[in-house]
This record gives structure tokens, sequence and C-alpha cells, in this order.
């Protein structure tokens, strides 16, 4: 990593670094991909893959109807039912 690959991945990102603070991006990027290189180093074959590292359950609640059909009450004082249906305006020919 070099100052000409900061000012290249600056360029095709569209970020605006200036030249005062290329050293300290240089710096930065360059502990970032230490820390990757030593991430890929440590060896998980063995390791099971995991969904969540706390192994945690949800837990739900039961899938039960609690609310009852109130078609009739809603549609009680709406003259533009018929049969259990809203009727609308055609608005398609």
């Amino acid at each position: 990593m070099n100052k000409e690959t900061i000012i290249k991945i600056s360029d095709l990102a569209k970020i605006d670094i200036k030249d005062s603070q290329i050293d300290d991006v240089l710096i930065s990027l360059e502990k970032i991909l230490n820390l990757v290189d030593e991430m890929n180093s440590v060896d998980t074959d063995s390791v099971t893959p995991m969904s969540h590292p706390l192994n945690l359950k949800q837990e739900l609640r039961k899938d039960m109807v609690t609310a009852s059909n109130e078609r009739e009450l809603f549609q009680k004082n709406n003259k533009y039912t018929d049969n259990g249906y809203y009727k609308v305006p055609k608005i398609i020919d």
C-alpha cells in the first residue's frame, strides 16, 4: 500500500482526501489490512459455523386467532355493500 494506491482508491470511490490526510489514511488502511491478514491466519477448520455468537433462541407466541370477524358491524352503516363486499365505482373499461 502506498500513496498512489490511496489516491487511486479515493478517485475510484469518489472520496475527496486532502494531501495532508493521505499519510493518516495510509496508516489506517495498513492497520485494517494487517488485522484482516491476522484473522485469515487463524485456523477455523474445526470450528462449527454459527448463525449468532450467543446461540440464542427467539421465543415466539402461539399462532392463535384473537380477533373475530366483525364484517357485518363495519358494513352496517355503509349503503355501498353487496353480499359482504364493498361496492366501488368502475375505473377500468
